[in-house]
């Protein structure tokens, strides 16, 4: 299941008391305080690029630092491999000897990231015989944190996946890898090789870990096994999609059921760059369901069982399901009812017109640029139908695959 994604300004003012103080020309006070923790931040990450622990520790507050930064330690990143990493502080508020940084952390992941990911960090910093030190490096307010900030990041290199966890063995994380590396040519061999061809998955120890990195109340994801975050519509400069995985929910997953999510979330991988505000989500969700689902045996009847229950009783849908329809905090049967009828819209494309142009529909909705239209018009163009004969033949299909 795809996560549904996620300017300063300066002024300055000379007035009489502060131009006493510190000369108009020269910059206040507070302006060198940050050249100051910019220098210090610019060491640290210097630091964590050349795996230079003891830099890294000349740049943390005496004493404090490491009981402080916890998760986000220098040991916490070793497993990370890192092709860039950087700060720009975008605000300092000092009281005397101890200031609060607000900075933006960027980084990049070696061999995955095309262009760096970059997350709000809020520091805290204490000044000792003239020098400013980090006394504490953590996610900004309502901001996600990053999978070091919940421990020791443990990495497993798979052919096409890297698998990035945290409070998890090595071994669990390479039956991850073993999944991810068996969705991505399944995706591949239906979609195409338009796309990066490997996924980057982060395991956390928990649903509250999960929860954590997406910045989010951890019941909003409750029985939710993954969610894949990126930028829609991202073309070739944007950072590599993440698929975070709930391990409560995905744990209870047998095989298939494991493979399936897997999948799902490596399809919104390949599809993100032509899934743009035009794409409602029962065709982003559906198509992600209809690769996951493919060769895996299962009819229709066994993979919408809600969907299943619901035409049986005679309540078969009157219309394609709205975006609202999938959030993750409403009523589960209709959330499962909302893939369920995503999935099968897919699956009628696939039947009656075509593999090939169902990709085609998908492109071209994208493609449309807003939302209005964008379905009527790659219905028309792609599959020469409408939007009613298409609900009905959906309808009839729901009735016959499922009644």
């Amino acid at each position: 299941m795809a996560g549904r994604g996620r300017a300063y300004g300066v002024f300055a003012s000379c007035v009489l008391l502060l131009a006493a103080l510190t000369g108009c020309g020269g910059g206040t006070a507070r302006d060198a305080a940050t050249d100051a923790v910019q220098r210090v931040l610019d060491r640290r990450a210097a630091a964590v690029l050349d795996r230079d622990a003891a830099a890294y520790r000349r740049t943390e507050a005496p004493g404090t630092a490491r009981k402080a930064s916890a998760g986000a330690g220098f040991g916490g990143l070793d497993g990370l491999p890192l092709a860039a990493w950087s700060y720009r502080v975008t605000a300092v508020h000092r009281s005397g000897d101890t200031a609060t940084a607000d900075a933006d952390l960027s980084y990049r992941i070696e061999g995955y990231d095309r262009a760096p990911l970059t997350a709000a960090r809020t520091l805290r910093l204490v000044r000792s015989s003239g020098r400013w030190y980090v006394a504490s490096d953590r996610p900004a307010d309502k901001g996600g944190e990053q999978l070091w900030d919940q421990g020791t990041v443990t990495t497993v290199r798979g052919e096409h996946s890297l698998v990035l966890g945290a409070g998890q063995s090595r071994d669990t994380l390479r039956r991850y890898a073993k999944l991810a590396d068996r969705a991505v040519p399944a995706v591949s061999k239906t979609w195409g090789t338009d796309w990066s061809r490997h996924v980057v998955v982060l395991v956390p120890k928990s649903l509250e870990g999960m929860a954590g990195l997406l910045g989010a109340p951890a019941s909003a994801y409750r029985g939710i096994a993954a969610v894949t975050t990126g930028e829609a519509g991202a073309q070739d400069r944007a950072p590599a999609d993440r698929i975070i995985v709930n391990p409560d929910a995905y744990g209870v997953l047998g095989d298939l059921g494991k493979q399936v999510v897997l999948t799902h979330e490596a399809t919104h991988v390949a599809t993100r760059a032509r899934t743009t505000a035009a794409t409602p989500l029962w065709l982003s969700e559906g198509y992600a369901d209809w690769i996951g689902y493919l060769g895996s045996g299962r009819t229709a009847a066994e993979a919408a069982p809600e969907l299943r229950r619901a035409v049986a009783d005679g309540d078969v849908p009157a219309a394609l399901p709205e975006d609202a329809d999938f959030g993750f905090a409403g009523d589960g049967t209709k959330l499962a009812q909302a893939y369920e009828n995503g999935w099968m819209a897919c699956r009628m494309i696939a039947d009656r017109w075509g593999e090939v142009r169902l990709n085609d529909f998908y492109r071209a909705v994208g493609a449309h640029g807003q939302r209005t239209g964008a379905v009527e018009t790659a219905l028309k163009d792609v599959l020469g139908t409408t939007l009613e004969e298409f609900t009905r033949q959906w309808r009839e299909y729901l009735r016959t695959q499922l009644g």
